[in-house]
């Protein structure tokens, strides 16, 4: 039941102590403020890596020749490895039923790139049909290489939607028209989209096998690359990329004669492991955010512990004159429970609404490395706020609870 005569004494308190009350909320305020702020950026954080990992597939395993750093079986240190073609055919043979998607690529460089009389600043890489699968790539117009290309050594190329922006912006459409590759015309049969966005599109893509036959490939290859099959479980998945990146490293280590411990001669890139440490490094520090926040709502619950105990010995006399009156100890308990829990939920909804409003306003402009959109979700937030209320109200009940025993006769007495 509302009652009036209760809220009046609360806001006349208030009144009083107009800056200390301020100064208690204001701890209150800034302890749930830096909460969620603090988790919104542990959210954002989150955003950001997914976002770094998204730009290929989450199951990709990537591996690519180095050189020797230890001698092996009578071989010298300082050795150049190179990948071949039956590399590429061996492995796919030796875990054929651990692969979803696989392809060679080759670099190729020291070549000229023309269209018309412009020249062109682009990667050319050769690459198999799947790959378009591997680097997470969609088709906007044509289409992707075909097996057939690979098989015929076509000259035709997919160019990136950021290409055909920056050099076809006045045509339609660039399928069917023919990019110079240093005097030799390759046909454009298509245009991707690359999900990892603009840094991942300066590349045009042409069959491995023609690049190879043209631009003295002979049968090198720069990098090889994998997807395997999806697994529901996380922690299933980053055990299947390891095994596969374990086996397929020692496949190529005895093909090559290296060393088992020479970490730089082939190396691996596994986003799956790299994935599950990350994400292990971010449970740390949410964990950590969530102390923080906490440790700060636990000072402004203090504080409002405190304060309520400085009113207690303030309206002594008024207390034991309401005991006096016949007032009962509950009536006593709530009248100082109402001012603790008024104050603590004024504070803890005054920044949670801060907060929320200050990462709705600028979170979704925020996008710099690891960190992208910081957000938290807005049910989690309130709740942290009626906690914060039911701290404060337990907060409250020790001052209330000492009000509430006062003698009579001793209160009457106090200064």
């Amino acid at each position: 039941m509302f009652d009036l005569e209760r809220w009046q004494e609360i806001f006349d308190t208030i009144r009083k102590n107009k800056l200390r009350t301020f100064l208690t909320g204001l701890s209150v305020a800034s302890g749930i403020f830096i909460l969620v702020i603090l988790l919104g950026f542990g959210q954002g954080m989150q955003n950001g890596i997914a976002k770094e990992f998204e730009q290929d597939a989450a199951t990709s395993v990537w591996v690519w020749p180095g050189v020797t750093t230890i001698g092996y079986k009578g071989m010298n240190p300082g050795r150049p490895i190179q990948f071949r073609n039956e590399n590429y055919d061996m492995a796919g043979v030796l875990f054929k039923n651990q692969i979803e998607n696989k392809s060679p690529r080759l670099f190729v460089r020291n070549i000229f790139i023309n269209y018309g009389n412009e020249a062109l600043a682009y990667n050319v890489q050769g690459v198999s049909p799947q790959f378009q699968f591997i680097e997470n790539e969609y088709m906007t117009l044509g289409r992707f290489l075909n097996q057939e290309d690979g098989d015929s050594k076509s000259k035709v190329a997919v160019i990136s939607n950021k290409i055909n922006r920056e050099v076809f912006h006045e045509l339609k459409s660039p399928i069917g028209e023919y990019l110079d590759l240093s005097g030799i015309p390759f046909k454009i049969i298509g245009v991707y989209g690359d999900i990892g966005g603009e840094r991942e599109e300066d590349r045009i893509y042409i069959p491995v096998t023609t690049a190879q036959q043209v631009f003295n490939g002979a049968d090198h290859l720069n990098n090889l690359s994998y997807t395997l099959p999806p697994v529901e479980d996380f922690e299933a998945a980053v055990a299947q990329s390891i095994k596969f990146k374990n086996e397929l490293k020692s496949y190529l280590q005895n093909a090559h004669t290296v060393s088992p411990v020479d970490t730089s001669a082939i190396q691996v890139y596994n986003p799956m492991e790299e994935a599950k440490r990350f994400y292990a490094l971010m449970g740390g520090i949410k964990f950590f955010f969530w102390f923080v926040g906490i440790c700060t709502i636990i000072a402004g619950i203090v504080g409002v512990s405190n304060i309520m105990l400085i009113v207690v010995k303030e309206r002594t006399r008024e207390i034991g004159i309401r005991k006096a009156l016949g007032a009962k100890p509950l009536s006593i308990i709530g009248m100082i429970l109402h001012e603790a829990i008024f104050i603590t939920a004024l504070a803890g909804f005054t920044g949670f609404i801060l907060s929320m409003g200050l990462l709705e306003i600028v979170g979704p402009h925020v996008e710099v490395d690891y960190i992208l959109n910081p957000s938290v979700n807005f049910n989690v937030a309130l709740t942290t706020v009626f906690v914060l209320i039911f701290a404060g109200a337990i907060a409250g009940f020790f001052p209330a609870w000492r009000a509430a025993k006062i003698h009579v006769i001793a209160a009457l007495r106090d200064e």
